[in-house]
């Protein structure tokens, strides 16, 4: 029997006052979520300016939220059944309390790595037991528009991100106007501390929150806790209704138990028997393809990226902010039409938008990298002694280069342009972040520190197969040094254009559909394991995106990676369209038995 036919919530009384704030409490875990993963942008500029960190630690740095992400994605779902949804909330809202302070007051790299990977922790927790939570506590009827306001509260917490960036991109721009390079820079180094400060609130507002919300119901139930679940059912239900979601949860209950003394125990928990294949395929293929998509790093560099395409710093920081409102209000629209027009119908629009934004932000790019010139062996010319390099990046040193190089300026004479530095100690390699040469603070250090592991733990994990020992001895390398020409402000906003249709097509599909399929397509039974089996693929994608991202942007471009992007959305649209079902309006049990059917007729 299902409950889908009856009003989810009551008209009024305590239950929807309850409802609400277990959805304020539940969105607030999605305001820390966008955080995570929007904060890094409006202090990124800052922390290259002030930190002397190169590529490969900035994107590292970037990256450790999504491999924190991977470490605690990879328990959640055990701590998720061992500690109960409840307790793990207020555990995951913790670590990002701790965070902020870590970070806010780091002094060199570890702290900065320590710190983000504490987010990252709390990011993977909070992004499978919040949806986890919801998915098991509320209403079929409503199920999508509550987990949408997970991803709504997720977008605002990028919003938030970027309006505390933009307002301190206008504090470095008033300080830049008094001319003193000491006095930028010191502003820089305490503009990304206060970033990460500002974001402490909404944490410490989560984790208050979660401790006067009900446990899951459905987490009660599977403990024979049968009067707690009830209790639990009736903070948001009618006693109707939480009767019937009782009868269907032993109905489920005992079907399981019959299955398995027919099948066998061996059966019993295995994600690889044949009711549980399809589900976990369909939600491991979307969750993979939701990052490959490029979100997070599109996210997470937007401001780098806009400063490339031609904005200025205070247009980027615009630019940013822009891109946030986009996902932020389309997002509050694909919370209505979620349970209107379906997951299927609004994953297969989405997706196609993101290719074919995709493809125009790549061939944007693509028009002026194809203007680059490499002037290595000008660079290297630059190479000490003692195995370093220092260049100050000007427009007199665009044109002392191209000429050392033999080069005519072409268009790159008296426009702006980036310098990106790929240089190697032995098997070890990196990229400098871009510099503009209509920067006054513009310059770059390429030293062995900056490139070389500082042991052989960090070593291993940068590149397993390498030499370190040689790699502390060998000779300073220059690969590329690639020096590009800035483009119009015209071609940045139509570049920033370009990824605000990105965002658009994004939040109105996969944003709000990603973590639906993560919830509804699971049986009840391994959910919260099978959960955080796919997410643990979605972050380990995002993660390595994160952490190639600038390294690759260096050496190939911004229209590389975006033509990429685009190809394994074709991927995803193809699953979305022809691959996956329907489950609005039903029940999780009533998902349950559709994949239950579909096994057995195969």
């Amino acid at each position: 029997m299902s409950t889908s036919a009856t009003p989810p919530v009551p008209a009024s009384g305590p239950q929807v006052r309850y409802n609400r704030f277990l959805l304020l409490v539940a969105g607030l875990g999605g305001l820390l979520y966008g955080v995570d993963v929007g904060i890094i942008a409006g202090a990124l500029p800052y922390l290259e300016a002030t930190s002397g960190l190169n590529a490969g630690q900035l994107s590292f740095i970037v990256a450790a939220v999504l491999l924190g992400s991977v470490i605690s994605t990879l328990f959640a779902g055990m701590l998720a059944d061992w500690m109960g949804r409840k307790p793990l909330m207020i555990l995951s809202g913790l670590l990002f309390v701790v965070s902020i302070p870590v970070i806010a007051l780091a002094e060199g790299y570890g702290p900065l790595v320590f710190g983000r990977l504490l987010q990252g922790i709390s990011a993977g927790l909070i992004g499978v037991v919040v949806p986890l939570y919801l998915a098991e506590c509320l209403g079929a009827a409503t199920r999508g528009k509550g987990t949408a306001i997970f991803q709504w509260m997720l977008t605002l917490g990028i919003v938030a991100a970027a309006v505390i960036g933009i307002y301190f991109s206008h504090r470095v721009a008033e300080v830049e106007k008094l001319g003193s390079a000491e006095q930028l820079l010191a502003f820089k180094d305490q503009a990304w501390r206060s970033i990460f400060w500002v974001s402490l609130p909404p944490g410490l507002l989560f984790v208050i929150g979660s401790f006067f919300v009900t446990e899951s119901p459905r987490w009660l139930f599977r403990r024979n806790r049968l009067d707690a679940a009830r209790a639990a059912l009736l903070r948001s239900r009618s006693p109707e209704q939480a009767t019937t979601e009782l009868e269907e949860m032993a109905a489920n209950a005992a079907a399981e138990k019959a299955q398995a003394a027919s099948a066998g125990a061996k059966v019993r928990e295995s994600l690889l028997s044949r009711k549980y294949v399809i589900p976990f395929v369909l939600a491991c293929i979307i969750l993979a393809c939701n990052q490959a998509t490029g979100i997070n790093s599109i996210i997470g560099y937007n401001t780098t990226i806009l400063l490339q395409s031609g904005l200025s710093d205070v247009q980027a920081h615009w630019g940013y902010l822009i891109l946030t409102l986009v996902n932020f209000l389309v997002t509050i629209g694909a919370v209505m039409l979620v349970d209107r027009k379906g997951r299927k119908f609004l994953l297969s629009i989405g997706s196609a938008g993101i290719v074919a934004s995709l493809l125009f932000v790549g061939a944007m790019f693509r028009s002026t990298e194809s203007q680059r010139v490499d002037v290595r062996d000008a660079v290297q010319a630059l190479v000490t002694e003692d195995q370093q390099a220092s260049l100050k990046f000007d427009r007199d040193a665009v044109t002392s280069l191209l000429a050392a190089n033999g080069t005519e300026s072409g268009a790159l004479a008296g426009a702006p342009s980036t310098l990106v530095v790929i240089y190697s100690y032995g098997d070890f390699r990196t990229a400098t972040s871009a510099v503009r040469s209509d920067d006054p603070a513009a310059s770059l250090q390429l030293t062995r520190e900056s490139c070389v592991p500082p042991n052989k733990v960090v070593a291993f994990f940068s590149n397993p197969f390498a030499d370190l020992d040689a790699a502390r001895t060998a000779p300073l390398k220059i690969e590329n040094a690639l020096i590009t020409p800035v483009p119009s402000e015209r071609h940045g906003w139509l570049t920033a254009i370009g990824i605000f249709v990105f965002m658009a097509f994004f939040a109105v599909g996969p944003g709000v559909c990603v973590w639906l399929a993560l919830s509804e397509l699971m049986p009840t039974r391994i959910r919260s394991n099978g959960m955080s089996i796919a997410l643990l693929i979605n972050q380990g994608v995002s993660t390595t995106i994160a952490a190639v991202f600038l390294p690759t942007v260096g050496k190939y471009g911004y229209s590389t990676l975006f033509f990429i992007f685009a190809g394994c959305t074709v991927v995803y649209f193809i699953t979305a369209t022809f691959l996956l079902p329907e489950t609005k309006g039903k029940t999780l049990e009533e998902i349950e038995a559709h994949f239950s059917r579909s096994s057995k007729k195969a």
